[in-house]
This record gives structure tokens, C-alpha cells and sequence, in this order.
């Protein structure tokens, strides 16, 4: 059986998540661009909401689904981060989620505008100032580049990056991720 281990190279496939993979420690389950804290006795505390992701709707692409969600806050974890994901329906709702973000104090945000965009950049007043109003660091993920908003939003808050893996959103969202648990990591 072969381990799958901090050690192990990025670009080496990982084992099914299965029988075949049983982490000593959640140490085990971060690839090697992922800051890892030490195992230590406390590592398994419960973390508050550090990252949110405010999700528009995406209905051109297939759903990323529970799973992936599931591996993507089991990598926040890893490293004593918490995910939520919020998704929105419309563009009062991102709004309102990017308000409730900075009022649960998140310390990362991660913007997937989706179908929302147009909307967005129609009538980029309230998102600008949602967005100039978030007290930490933000990430737009897209899954087109037609769809990006920095500079078209003209927000005076740019965001740390801007991350569009052409017809791969899931892509989108490890990068996106993997930078902000680095950031949060040197914090």
C-alpha cells in the first residue's frame, strides 16, 4: 500500500481516497504547496470561518458538486482552516453574502461572480463597495475569461488575484484556494 505523504511530489498522483489512503494525520492529506502546521496534540481544534467563497450561479458548466466542495474544505482543514461555501442566486444575494463575510470577520474571500458578472458590471456600485468595504484579502475565481471583473469594476480594493483556468472552474478554485491557505499561512 502505497502512503501518500508531505514528501510526495505534486505531480504524482494521489491514491484513491479509499481503503488505499488512511492519513496518520492530517498533515498527510496537504500537497507540498500547502503550508502544513506541525502535528501537534492541538492540531485537531475546531477552526472558525476563515474562508468564504461567494459563488454565483453557473448553469453553462456542470456542477462541481458535494465532493468536490468536500475535498476542497478537507484541504482547509488540513491546515486548521475552515471553507463555507455560500452560494447566490442573484446579485443582491453575492452582495449580501460579501456584507455577512465581512461582518463573520472571514479572513480570506474567494469571488465566483458566475452569470452574475453581467449583472455586475452593469450596475458595479453596490458590488464595489462590497467589495471595497471587506476587511481582508479577496480572490476572484472564473471559469472564463470573459467573465472577469477587476478592472472592469474599478474597485478601489483590487483583488489579490485573479484566477481563470479556461472551461475548468474546479481548476480555478484548487489554485484560488491554494493561494489563500499560503497567504493565511504566513499571517
Amino acid at each position: 500500500m502505497r502512503r501518500w505523504t508531505p514528501t510526495t511530489r505534486v505531480h504524482d498522483p494521489p491514491p484513491r481516497l479509499c481503503e488505499e489512503f488512511t492519513p496518520r494525520c492530517c498533515c498527510e492529506i496537504a500537497p507540498l504547496w500547502l503550508p502544513v502546521a506541525s502535528c501537534a496534540p492541538d492540531h485537531q481544534q475546531a477552526a472558525s470561518v476563515s474562508i468564504v467563497i461567494v459563488q454565483g450561479a453557473h448553469s453553462d458548466s456542470a456542477p462541481l458538486g458535494a465532493d468536490f466542495y468536500a475535498g476542497l474544505r478537507r484541504l482547509a482543514a488540513a491546515v486548521g482552516r475552515r471553507l463555507d461555501v455560500r452560494p447566490c442566486a442573484n446579485l443582491r444575494e453575492f452582495v449580501a453574502q460579501l456584507g455577512s463575510a465581512r461582518a463573520g470577520n472571514a479572513e480570506f474571500v474567494l469571488i465566483d461572480p458566475g452569470e452574475l458578472a453581467s449583472q455586475a458590471l452593469a450596475q458595479p456600485e453596490p458590488l464595489r463597495q462590497a467589495l471595497d468595504a471587506l476587511p481582508s484579502a479577496y480572490i476572484e475565481v472564473h471559469d472564463g475569461s470573459a467573465t472577469t471583473l477587476d478592472e472592469r469594476l474599478r474597485a478601489h480594493a483590487a483583488p489579490l488575484a485573479t484566477i481563470v483556468i479556461n472551461r475548468d472552474l474546479a481548476a480555478s478554485y484548487r489554485i484560488a484556494l491554494g493561494i489563500a491557505l499560503r497567504r493565511l499561512g504566513r499571517g
